[in-house]
């Protein structure tokens, strides 16, 4: 720790208690809304059923909560980062990289205070695998679905699209008429 003179020390310790203070507000302000990400989306919501809503509420609702979860797991990972840097300072520690035992530049801890590693030896981050107990659940689309709409892409994105479909009538034309005469759409099948 001999390279950190003890007000730049004091400086990395006070952002390390402000950002500590800062993730543990977060946790007590949203400690109803983090209990209910573990619940079913029904008992989250306080609905009795889930059928009555229309899919992209659903989906937006799973959206939200699968959001809220990695949100909540960066949050939490960052405040054990900040405990352990703050252990760091008291054993004598902060400021070396836990893997090569080099001295971790002033500027970069001032950027990330609680960061045990050189840039060079940093770790790669790996995804979260958690996810909304409502994908249990999920089917996954009919096989082939959206082929067709896929192979017949633009067909009707031209100016020629109401001629191909006003054979077929509208609401106030003779096509929807009880006396129409059919014969002027047979020959257009």
């Amino acid at each position: 720790m001999n390279h950190l003179n003890d007000s730049q020390l004091a400086e990395l310790k006070h952002m390390l208690l402000e950002q500590k203070k800062d993730l543990e507000k977060h946790f007590e302000q949203n400690g109803q809304v983090n209990a209910q990400l573990g619940e079913t989306l029904t008992d989250s919501t306080g609905e009795l059923s889930s059928y009555d809503n229309h899919p992209a509420d659903i989906g937006t609702e799973t959206f939200e909560r699968s959001r809220d979860m990695a949100i909540n797991d960066s949050l939490q990972d960052e405040l054990e980062q900040v405990n352990a840097a703050l252990q760091r300072i008291k054993d004598g520690t902060y400021g070396i990289c836990v893997e090569s035992g080099e001295e971790i530049p002033f500027e970069r801890l001032q950027a990330i205070p609680y960061t045990a590693y050189t840039v060079e030896h940093t770790p790669t981050r790996e995804l979260s695998n958690d996810r909304p107990v409502e994908e249990q659940v999920m089917t996954p689309p009919p096989k082939g679905a959206g082929e067709v709409r896929q192979r017949n892409a633009g067909r009707f994105d031209d100016a020629g699209a109401w001629d191909a479909v006003e054979k077929y009538g509208t609401s106030n034309s003779p096509a929807t008429a009880a006396k129409r005469d059919v014969t002027d759409y047979d020959e257009n099948i």
